[in-house]
């Protein structure tokens, strides 16, 4: 038995980590793969750090393509083989015109939560404009939404599968960029990546509408590091490249911004 009560300690995520616990003991019990829902970046992150812990265990994610935000994870004993392609996604192609009724990732996602499936059966879904949207979900969902899914605001689609090679992903925006400042301090960082002043940040940080690594930080002063991921509500999301110190002994920060 795994320790359950032990890996849930300080978790933000329980439910969703505790049935990902019993997934895993039931891998380990059978010696078989076996596979979560779609799951959103905080809980991955949350389950990544929690199972790297447990040896005897191997865990993969994947949600379709490289860049999918949500995922499923894939588990089994670590003397067995895993890889992508034993990750069971499928993917949608929900085809209409959409030029003079123009959906969003919301609608996308209203129109087939509207036919009674859960969230968690849903990957990303990618918004291809007037034409659609292609949405990554468990194969079992496929046929389903392939006989129900027939509108999507005012617009008729119709919805059938494709194959993950067909996906129209394009690749995220970025913008490159330098700043530097006093010291490492979260609001100083993020307001300086994403363009906000010290004043809102810290608000946004004090609210909890900031994550760094996928995980909630309420302390502006929280100090970020290279590598470390910064997510803000509703303005974008940073990833902290190199940090060196200048000859004033200020902090030089490369920032890759995601828009």
């Amino acid at each position: 038995m795994l320790p359950k009560e032990e890996l849930l300690k300080g978790v933000e995520h329980r439910e969703s980590v505790a049935r990902a616990i019993d997934l895993a003991e039931r891998s380990l019990h059978t010696w078989e793969l076996v596979l979560t829902d779609f799951l959103s970046p905080p809980v991955l992150a949350e389950i990544q750090e929690k199972f790297s812990r447990l040896s005897e265990l191997q865990l993969l994610l994947w949600g379709g393509y490289p860049q999918a935000e949500r995922q499923r994870v894939g588990m089994t004993r670590s003397e067995l083989p895993l890889d992508e392609a034993m990750i069971e996604v499928a993917a949608l192609d929900i085809a209409g015109n959409f030029l003079f009724d123009t959906a969003s990732h919301r609608d996308f996602l209203g129109a087939i939560l509207g036919t009674g499936v859960v969230r968690d059966k849903i990957g990303d879904i990618v918004v291809l404009g007037e034409r659609g949207a292609h949405v990554l979900v468990v194969p079992e969902l496929v046929e389903f939404l392939e006989t129900n899914l027939e509108q999507v605001r005012s617009v008729p689609v119709k919805t059938q599968r494709i194959d993950l090679s067909e996906l129209k992903v394009r690749p995220p925006t970025t913008k490159e960029m330098t700043t530097v400042e006093a010291s490492l301090r979260l609001d100083a960082i993020a307001s300086a990546g994403l363009g906000l002043s010290r004043r809102k940040m810290v608000e946004a940080i004090s609210v909890g509408n900031v994550r760094v690594n996928w995980k909630e930080v309420k302390q502006p002063s929280h100090s970020v590091q290279s590598g470390d991921s910064i997510s803000v509500q509703g303005k974008g999301r940073l990833e902290v490249g190199e940090v060196s110190i200048t000859k004033k002994q200020r902090y030089r920060v490369n920032l890759t911004r995601f828009k």
